[in-house]
């Protein structure tokens, strides 16, 4: 399942399988197996019981290995979409030798420079 900003919250599942996140997220809570000092009431309630903030949600939520795996996948189809379009582009641009390997930023500027030529070719 892939997660999107416009997801309703009350799909998602707040579960978290790693201990440690879990610990460090009831900590974070305000909650900790720690003895509160006398007189410090402030510490000695949980505050787990409170609704959690929006930003701690998300923060929680990204805290799965679940939404890591998600956005690592989604960025792995981003950057290949990326490469093939500047492999397309590439392809458009004449070069000497034609099989000259380029960068992105070369590419780019020799695109530009080529798109000028092509427009005083069209005005003359």
């Amino acid at each position: 399942m892939m997660l999107s900003p416009d997801q309703a919250e009350a799909d998602l599942s707040w579960t978290q399988s790693d201990p440690e996140t879990l610990l460090s997220g009831l900590k974070s809570a305000g909650c900790s197996s720690e003895e509160p000092a006398e007189g410090d009431e402030r510490a000695s309630k949980c505050r787990a019981d409170q609704p959690l903030s929006r930003e701690e949600k998300r923060r929680r939520r990204r805290a799965t290995a679940k939404y890591r795996s998600a956005h690592a996948t989604r960025e792995r189809i981003r950057v290949e979409a990326f490469n093939v379009a500047f492999a397309e582009l590439r392809k458009l641009l004449p070069t000497l030798p034609p099989d000259k390997k380029l960068s992105k930023i070369e590419i780019l500027r020799l695109a530009i420079c080529y798109i000028s030529y092509l427009n005083h070719v069209l005005d003359v």
